[in-house]
């Protein structure tokens, strides 16, 4: 498996350096495409940039929006290059061969056959990850298969199915029921009548639970996932195949209408989308996606709603906090810990640095969204929202500031509160873990090292172009050069064994003789 950038101190990395993460590579979003972005198994690809500090990879490329490793989706495209008609039937052919196996409609006429069977012939092939009709019992015999499929675990596919856990790709790390119950009391409580789930099919479950156990709860949900296994136990209503890296619906037109439908019924009042991405992902593919279904959910408001926004929970880890306030300004950070069935650290309970990192980012004011005191929440009057039991009010900024549930320390030479086991270094001039280094990477341009601007803006891309093309070249030359004197070694190499050969057969000869 993957290394695990989904540990905390992968991700805390990641979320602090930004774009600056150890590969280097800058999404690009061009205002105005030449032509569609090609398409891989996973719908349009992104299109990347190689940047290290100080250099410039000018050569752009599109790669997989949803697989950042090559094993999961070898995609790989120069901008610039030109495929033969003969190239781009293979890769068509290749593409063919990671479709799902069925069908939306025929998944769709499976489920109602399926559930119309007695208790005792339904079966699921956990091997196959599938549910099985009559005539399909004697391909899977050899298979691992439960029997007796109950309505009520049809209803709970996540428990069924087995997670997805590749953390570039899927992370399919699923709600504890503590975190789910509490996103739908909270959703209830706060009056909204229907949740658009992306990438939360746990909750998707929970909210259908309740609305058909529950007389007063009329909540609906709509799940939009990568995961195709989920479309053998919903209707076309209730599921579309979705990649959110890159807003793409795998059934097309129909499977967007479906979503466009349900963001903007009754003139789109009563909706939230509620948002949990692998924590590997990229926030710009992804803040992008958001917007465009922000976009879709405005086409149904008036002009006097205009100014509205579409309420959205991004549960998100906390060190990312920077980086989805750059592309939502509205949003804010709650105070509660997200935890997960199926994953190791992130789990209730924990103290310390052990605690789940993960926390909800909304544009909803957090004086309106009650924690549980129970949990260990409690709320601060000056700040006027709810914050964990340690997280205490600092005078001197004026706000709770930890972001971890532990009680950070004010550091008056930084003039803001830091992580207890920060300690401040004179010569970074700011706080940091003590075993830092201080020549690490800084804020700013990668060509020119200033502050006040980025990469894609420095005034001397034009001169870096220009260096690094001439690096490239003599680097070429000296590479050229070098495999000319590795083969011209391996020659004399090769002939003065045939020498050695040629003497040491003589000399035998001559001894035998």
């Amino acid at each position: 498996m993957a290394a695990p950038r989904d540990h905390p101190g992968a991700l805390e990395k990641q979320g602090r350096e930004g774009r600056r993460g150890g590969s280097g590579v800058e999404v690009v979003f061009p205002p105005d495409p030449a032509a569609p972005a090609p398409l891989c198994p996973h719908g349009p690809t992104l299109l990347f940039v190689k940047v290290i500090q100080g250099k410039e990879e000018t050569r752009r490329f599109y790669a997989c929006s949803a697989c950042r490793d090559r094993k999961d989706c070898n995609f790989f495209q120069w901008e610039d290059e030109k495929l033969s008609p003969a190239r781009l039937a293979a890769r068509e052919a290749h593409h063919r061969r990671f479709l799902p196996p069925l069908s939306r409609t025929q998944c769709v006429d499976r489920y109602l056959k399926f559930i119309a069977l007695p208790l005792t012939e339904r079966k699921f092939c956990q091997s196959c990850q599938q549910l099985l009709l009559l005539e399909e019992w004697d391909k899977h015999r050899e298979h691992q298969v439960l029997g007796d499929i109950s309505v009520s675990q049809l209803r709970r596919p996540s428990r069924l199915l087995y997670p997805l856990e590749n953390k570039k790709t899927n992370a399919q790390y699923l709600f504890a029921e503590r975190s789910c119950q509490f996103l739908v009391d909270l959703l209830s409580a706060l009056g909204f009548q229907r949740v658009l789930c992306v990438g939360t099919p746990r909750l998707h479950e929970l909210i259908r639970l309740t609305a058909s156990g529950d007389n007063k709860s009329n909540m609906k949900s709509l799940l939009l996932d990568i995961d195709f296994r989920y479309s053998q136990f919903y209707m076309e209503d209730s599921f579309c195949h979705y990649n959110m890296f890159n807003h793409h619906f795998f059934d097309g037109k129909a499977a967007l209408d479906v979503c466009r439908a349900f963001l903007q019924d009754g003139n789109g009042e009563g909706v939230i989308m509620v948002t949990d991405p692998p924590f590997g992902g990229l926030v710009e593919p992804l803040a992008v996606t958001f917007k465009k279904l922000i976009a879709m959910w405005k086409e149904g408001q008036s002009q006097d709603d205009g100014y509205k926004e579409l309420p959205i929970f991004w549960i998100f880890p906390y060190f990312f906090e920077s980086r989805i306030c750059q592309f939502f300004p509205s949003f804010s950070m709650l105070d509660y810990q997200v935890d997960y069935d199926n994953h190791a650290l992130y789990k209730h309970g924990k103290t310390g640095r052990k605690q789940s990192p993960v926390r909800i980012f909304t544009n909803i004011p957090p004086s309106k969204i009650i924690l549980p005191t129970e949990e260990g929440y409690r709320f601060c009057p000056l700040c006027q929202r709810y914050v964990s039991v340690e997280n205490q009010h600092c005078e001197h900024c004026n706000s709770c500031p930890s972001k971890d549930g532990r009680k950070w320390n004010h550091c008056f030479l930084c003039n803001k509160c830091v992580k207890p086991s920060w300690i401040h270094c004179s010569t970074c001039s700011h706080c940091a873990v003590p075993d830092h280094s201080c020549e690490g990477p800084k804020d700013g341009c990668f060509i020119c090292g200033e502050l006040d601007h980025k990469r894609s803006n420095c005034p001397n891309i034009s001169a870096s172009k220009r260096a690094n093309k001439a690096v490239r070249k003599q680097k070429q030359r000296k590479s050229n050069k070098m495999k000319m004197e590795t083969t011209k070694g391996q020659t004399m190499n090769h002939t003065s064994a045939t020498r050695k050969k040629k003497r040491r057969e003589r000399t035998h000869q001559y001894l035998c003789s």
